[in-house]
């Protein structure tokens, strides 16, 4: 649930000059672990969303939008996400700066007990 040194490097070879948005697909674990036990996956997730939401917002991102998952539409099977969000960042710079600060580290606990799987994916705004 957290991106590789080799990832990192493909994310930060991207754009350099505009905003990135990272597209959060979340599925949560039934049970949260260790510090959250005793509590649902999402609700240990959530503390970590809410701490997360300050951190981005005083280093000049902002989320953009969050949800749940209600229905799969179109889908070649259903891949079990839980919530979506959307989080701007400033630069992907920013976005590793912030993800790897010791601000991160110290709500990551709620993260890990609460989240069973991700997929974090880097976007552009471009034509299609």
């Amino acid at each position: 649930i957290y991106p590789s040194a080799e990832q990192f490097k493909t994310l930060l070879a991207g754009p350099k000059d505009q905003p990135v948005v990272m597209l959060n697909l979340l599925r949560f674990k039934e049970r949260a672990g260790e510090p959250d036990v005793g509590e649902s996956g999402a609700a240990a997730y959530a503390r970590y969303g809410d701490a997360m939401r300050k951190i981005v917002e005083s280093h000049g991102g902002r989320i953009l939008w969050t949800g749940l998952v209600d229905s799969m539409v179109i889908a070649h099977a259903d891949p079990g996400y839980h919530a979506v969000a959307l989080v701007e960042y400033p630069s992907r710079q920013k976005f590793f700066e912030i993800a790897t600060s010791s601000e991160v580290a110290a709500i990551g606990v709620h993260r890990t007990a609460g989240l069973e799987s991700q997929w974090l994916i880097a976007t552009t705004q471009g034509e299609l």
